[in-house]
C-alpha cells in the first residue's frame, strides 16, 4: 500500500498545478519535437529523436511520480488539529540548548519543506524528532554532527 502523505492546500494545489502544466503545455511540446526529429530522416543516427525520447521518458517518469503522489495525498486542516503537541502543520519555536538560539519552524510534507521560509520537512532529522512533544519538553535530536537538544517554547497553527 502506498504511504500517505499530508499537504497544506496550497501545497497539494501546486502539486496540482504542476502536473496540469506537464500534461497540457510539457507533453505536446516533446511530442512535437519526436515528430520534427523523426522527419529528419534515419532514427538509427539521428541525435535529436534520441534526446527528444528521453526527454518524453523523464516527463512521463515525472508525471507518474505526481499522479501517484496525488493519489495518496491529504490535505490537512491545521484549525482541527490538537496544539498540545507537534504534529504536522504545526508552527514550533525552539530553543537551542548548546547555544542559546531560538528558531520558529513549520513542519510540513516533503515536497513543500522550504528552509528559507521556515518550513522543514516531517521527514528530517529535526521534524522527526519534534513529532509529538509538547511545550516544555526537551527533543534531543540525532544529527549528522551528533545530538542536539531543543527546548520546545510554543506550537501554534497558523
Amino acid at each position: 500500500m502506498a504511504k500517505v502523505s499530508y499537504y497544506t492546500q496550497e501545497g497539494y494545489n501546486k502539486l496540482k498545478q504542476e502536473l496540469e502544466q506537464l500534461k497540457t503545455v510539457e507533453r505536446p511540446h516533446v511530442i512535437k519535437q519526436i515528430a520534427e526529429a523523426r522527419d529528419k530522416g534515419d532514427l538509427s543516427e539521428n541525435a535529436e529523436y534520441d534526446a527528444a525520447k528521453e526527454a518524453q521518458g523523464m516527463l512521463e517518469m515525472r508525471i507518474a511520480k505526481l499522479e501517484d503522489t496525488l493519489a495518496t495525498a491529504r490535505v490537512m486542516d491545521a484549525s482541527q488539529l490538537d496544539n498540545s503537541k507537534v504534529l504536522i502543520l504545526s508552527t514550533v519555536r525552539i530553543k537551542n540548548k548548546q547555544n542559546g538560539r531560538e528558531s520558529k519552524y513549520t513542519l510540513v510534507a516533503q515536497n513543500e519543506a522550504d528552509i528559507a521560509k521556515g518550513k522543514i520537512s516531517v521527514d528530517s532529522p529535526i521534524g522527526k524528532g519534534l513529532l509529538g512533544k509538547a511545550v516544555g519538553d526537551v527533543a534531543d535530536i540525532n544529527v549528522p554532527n551528533g545530538v542536539m537538544h531543543f527546548d520546545i517554547l510554543e506550537i501554534t497553527r497558523e
